[in-house]
């Protein structure tokens, strides 16, 4: 009986490690079993607003439900096929965020029907337009996943990306006010008969895979040390190039287009980067201190720049001012109405806020879940981000590293300056919460990102297929040659 088993376990163990490391799971199941529970979740929810909203349950959360459900399982579903070993929780987290988003702008927009019913006017709704959002978002989502095939290629376009990604950058500030109007202070819009887009939105994601390429590329021109000044190696100055590009652009869009969130965001992850490519804690040093120089100049040089500083600092001092402190001190209202535990879905009041559905979105959740629903929403971020972290420290090659590790920073740097702005914790700047808040163009840019961190993922998980050192041919013995070997004496 002992033979037939040996024979079978033979061909077994024979096998190459190729055939072996394929049968490495994928985990798309426990994304598909976790999708189904941020389905749940999104549609207890829906059901919980109109209960406290509308005292009683309507049909439209059913093809809510339906919609999110068929379009995060045409996401599974594309991801199951064009990056099988991807993340299991990165798609989840997102479905999860955008869900509780849609969630959030529905319930504002039962408050602001019924306010517009009582003043007799007609509001149009936005869910229907972020469900659109979404679907388009996805397809770009698909189309990113099924072009880039290997994150690698993009190091092959990346200063057509750098300059693609300046271009969009500045177009706001460079057209007419009737291409780019100023909207809320900003001069960030581009727009197009009824549709308008925001191209920083897209610019800095081109220009992350454009410094990933350049600090791969010119990696010893930062590591090469100048002067050493207390115990500390100082760039050299002709090395200070890049460094000061990327603050004159962060500045220029300060100056020209108003927008402190996106200077603030391009700069900070971009110091990021220059520190993982070379571990070099001084560029950190020299950044902030070359934006902080810029800030206190643009402090001095521009009256929008005050008055965002002394909404800051007083918002009730402001309160009644044109552009002054009304919106952050609603926002801090309704969070100490919230509390530790929330008034409940539906049953606050974040209609009074100004734009809380898009940029005070964050405030609106902090009101209606309370401290503990916030830090849950902070807590699925944070998980979204170290799940692309580590897929950035996993990856093999350099570029990648570089290329992950920044775009999941981005996502990182973007809710903090959100909830630092909504809490009063930094100044207030305008930039909407990933997949969280309403519009187009922050949906779309967030969903490019997300798809490059599937494809870094699938990279770093995907079992590497080692196959055996084929045997040298050898010659048969007639034709060998003869070798005479000589004793050493």
């Amino acid at each position: 009986m002992g033979s037939p088993v040996q024979g079978a376990v033979g061909p077994a163990t024979g096998q190459s490690s190729a055939s072996t490391d394929n049968a490495a799971p994928t985990r798309r199941g426990t994304e598909l079993l976790l999708l189904g529970f941020a389905a749940f979740v999104v549609s207890a929810a829906l059901m919980l607003v109109e209960a406290n909203q509308e005292q009683q349950l309507t049909l439209r959360i059913v093809w809510y439900g339906l919609a999110f459900l068929a379009l995060f399982g045409v996401a599974h579903a594309a991801v199951r096929k064009y990056a099988p070993y991807a993340d299991p929780l990165i798609l989840p987290c997102v479905a999860l965020l955008n869900g509780l988003g849609l969630v959030m702008i529905y319930r504002i927009d039962l408050a602001m029907t019924e306010r517009a019913l009582r003043a007799g006017r007609e509001i149009n709704n936005d869910v229907p337009k972020q469900i659109l959002w979404t679907t388009v978002a996805l397809a770009l989502f698909l189309v990113v996943l099924i072009v880039v095939k290997d994150h690698r290629t993009l190091t092959k376009y990346g200063y057509t990306f750098g300059l693609v990604g300046l271009v969009l950058l500045a177009l706001p500030a460079l057209l007419p006010g009737f291409l780019a109007p100023t909207i809320n202070g900003a001069k960030i819009w581009l727009k197009v008969g009824p549709f308008s887009l925001q191209p920083g939105e897209f610019a800095k994601i081109l220009l992350m895979v454009f410094f990933a390429g350049f600090l791969v590329s010119k990696r010893d021109l930062f590591m090469a040390a100048g002067k050493r000044v207390l115990g500390i190696d100082l760039p050299r100055a002709r090395d200070l190039g890049p460094i000061l590009f990327a603050w004159g652009v962060s500045v220029g869009v300060l100056v020209f287009q108003k927008d402190l969130g996106t200077s603030l965001l391009f700069f900070g992850t971009i110091l990021v980067m220059l520190y993982v490519a070379t571990e070099r804690v001084v560029w950190v040093v020299v950044g902030l201190a070359l934006f902080v120089g810029g800030c206190v100049i643009a402090f001095n040089l521009f009256t929008h720049v005050q008055q965002r500083v002394a909404n800051w600092i007083d918002p009730l001092a402001t309160y009644y001012d044109v552009g002054g402190g009304y919106q952050i001190a609603q926002a801090l209202f309704g969070l100490g109405t919230g509390g530790v535990g929330g008034t409940g879905l539906g049953a606050g009041r974040p209609e009074l806020v100004p734009l809380a559905n898009s940029d005070f979105i964050t405030a609106a959740i902090g009101e209606e879940l309370g401290f503990i629903g916030l830090a849950a929403l902070l807590m699925i971020y944070t998980v979204l981000a170290l799940r692309g972290m580590r897929s950035a420290l996993a990856v093999r090659d350099t570029f990648g590293k570089l290329l992950g590790g920044g775009l999941s920073f981005l996502l990182v740097m973007q809710v903090f300056v959100v909830v630092g702005g909504v809490t009063k914790l930094i100044p207030e700047t305008g930039i909407t919460a990933p997949f969280l808040s309403y519009g187009g163009s922050s949906l779309l840019a967030n969903y490019v990102l997300v798809a490059l961190l599937l494809r870094i993922s699938d990279a770093a998980r995907r079992p590497q297929t080692s196959s055996r050192p084929r045997p040298v041919p050898q010659a048969p013995i007639a034709e060998a040659h003869t070798v005479m070997v000589e004793r050493p004496t």
